[in-house]
C-alpha cells in the first residue's frame, strides 16, 4: 500500500502522485532485477553446464530486462519527484523521453553483460545492440507508461476515496456546531426567565387589555414555532426573519414599556434574500439583554439590511456603550453565531461591531446567494 500521511482531523491524506509513483514501480519491478541477477549468478558460476537454447534465451531476457529495469527505476522515478510538481501535465512526455534513454542504455549494458558471458558471440556485439533496440524501446515504453498511467489512476482514486472521506468527517463536524449553534440559540430563545418574564406580562395585560394580552400569545406561539422550526433550516428568507424580529421585540415591549423603543428599515427588495436563520433575532436580544434590561432609560434598536455587491449586510444598533467581541464567551449567542456564519459561508461570512455617532452596531456580512 502506498504511504499515506493522518491530517490533524485524523483524515488520511493522500501520498504526492510523485512518492505514489515511486512506491510502485519500486513494489512492480524489484523482483525483475532479483530474479534476473541471481539467474546469471548461477549460470556464471556454474558455467560449465550447458544450457539448452531455451534456457540462453530465457537468460538473455533476463538480462535485459534486469539491466532496463533498475535504470527505469533510479532515473525515471527521480525525474518523476523532481518534474511532477513543476510539469503535471508534461510528466507523460518527459517520462516517455527518461524511457527511451534506459531502454538505449539498458540494451547496451545487457548486450555487453552477454557478450561478456560469451553468449553474444565476438564480432556482434553492435549487431545485436542495434537488433535488440526497437523491441527494447517499444517494450519499455509499454509497460514504463502503462505502470505510470495505472499508478496515477490508482492515485486519483485513492484521492478522490479519501476526499470523500475527508468531506463527510468535515460534514459531520459541520453539522455538530450547527446543531450546537441552534440549539444554544434556541435555548436563548425559549429561556425560563423569558418565558416567566413574557407569561407575567401576558397575565397583567389580561384585566387591562386583553386584545394585546391575545396578540402577545400569539407572538410567542410563532417565536417557539419558528425556532423549533430553525433546527432544520440553515437560511431563512430576510422576510420571515424580521416577522420572528418584530414578535419579539413586541414581546419584550410588553415589559418594558417605553423603555424599549425599536425602528426596522429593510426595503422590500430584500426580503426574499436568505439569511441564516435567527441571527438578527440574537442580535436584537443582545440588545436587549445588555442595554435595555440594564439602564433605567432603556434602549433604542435599529434594525437595517443592505445589498452592496453581492455581499449582504444586517445590523443591529443600539445607543448603549457597546462592547468588543473579544469579551464574548465561546457558548455566547454571538460565539455561536460566528460560530455558524463560518460553517455556512467560509471565509465569506463575518460578524464585526464598530461604534459610530454614539451607537453601538453589531452587523453580520455574507455572500448573497446566486
Amino acid at each position: 500500500m502506498s504511504p499515506a500521511s493522518r491530517n490533524p482531523d485524523g483524515v488520511l491524506d493522500p501520498c504526492p502522485p510523485e512518492r505514489a509513483s515511486t512506491h510502485m514501480l519500486l513494489e512492480t519491478l524489484w523482483i525483475i532485477p532479483v530474479a534476473t541477477l541471481a539467474i546469471f549468478l548461477i549460470f556464471f558460476s556454474i558455467g560449465h553446464i550447458r544450457l539448452s537454447q531455451v534456457g540462453v534465451n530465457l537468460l538473455t531476457e533476463f538480462v535485459y530486462s534486469a539491466c532496463i529495469a533498475l535504470l527505469s527505476i533510479v532515473l525515471v522515478t527521480r525525474v518523476s519527484v523532481r518534474f511532477t510538481p513543476r510539469f503535471p501535465r508534461a510528466i507523460l512526455l518527459i517520462q516517455a523521453i527518461c524511457l527511451i534513454g534506459t531502454a538505449t542504455a539498458g540494451s547496451f549494458a545487457a548486450v555487453l553483460i552477454l557478450w561478456m558471458a560469451r553468449i553474444v558471440p565476438h564480432g556482434r556485439l553492435w549487431m545485436e545492440f542495434r537488433a535488440s533496440l526497437p523491441f527494447s524501446v517499444v517494450i519499455t515504453l509499454l509497460i514504463g507508461l502503462g505502470i505510470s498511467l495505472f499508478q496515477d489512476l490508482r492515485y486519483r482514486l485513492q484521492a478522490a476515496d479519501l476526499a470523500l472521506r475527508t468531506k463527510e468527517v468535515e460534514q459531520e463536524r459541520a453539522y455538530k456546531l450547527l446543531a450546537e449553534a441552534r440549539l444554544s440559540s434556541l435555548e436563548s430563545s425559549i429561556h425560563p426567565h423569558f418565558l416567566f418574564n413574557t407569561l407575567n406580562s401576558i397575565a397583567a395585560l389580561i384585566p387591562r387589555d386583553p386584545a394585546r394580552a391575545e396578540d402577545t400569545v400569539g407572538k410567542l406561539a410563532s417565536l417557539l414555532r419558528f425556532s423549533l422550526n430553525a433546527q432544520h433550516n440553515g437560511l431563512v428568507p430576510l422576510e420571515q426573519e424580521l416577522k420572528v424580529v418584530r414578535d419579539y421585540l413586541e414581546i419584550e415591549a410588553t415589559r418594558f414599556g417605553q423603555r424599549l423603543r425599536y425602528q426596522i428599515h429593510v426595503p422590500a427588495s430584500l426580503y426574499s434574500v436568505r439569511v441564516p436563520a435567527l441571527s438578527l433575532q440574537i442580535l436584537a436580544e443582545n440588545a436587549v439583554k445588555h442595554v435595555a434590561a440594564q439602564r433605567t432609560e432603556g434602549a433604542s434598536i435599529e434594525v437595517s439590511a443592505q445589498r452592496e455587491g453581492n455581499v449582504i449586510f444586517l445590523v443591529v444598533a443600539d445607543d448603549g456603550p457597546g462592547f468588543s467581541l473579544g469579551a464574548v464567551a465561546p457558548g455566547h449567542g454571538l460565539g455561536n453565531l460566528v460560530a455558524r456564519l463560518e460553517i455556512l459561508f467560509g471565509g465569506g461570512g463575518r460578524l464585526d461591531v464598530v461604534r459610530e455617532q454614539e451607537k453601538s452596531r453589531v452587523r453580520i456580512s455574507f455572500p448573497a446567494e446566486s
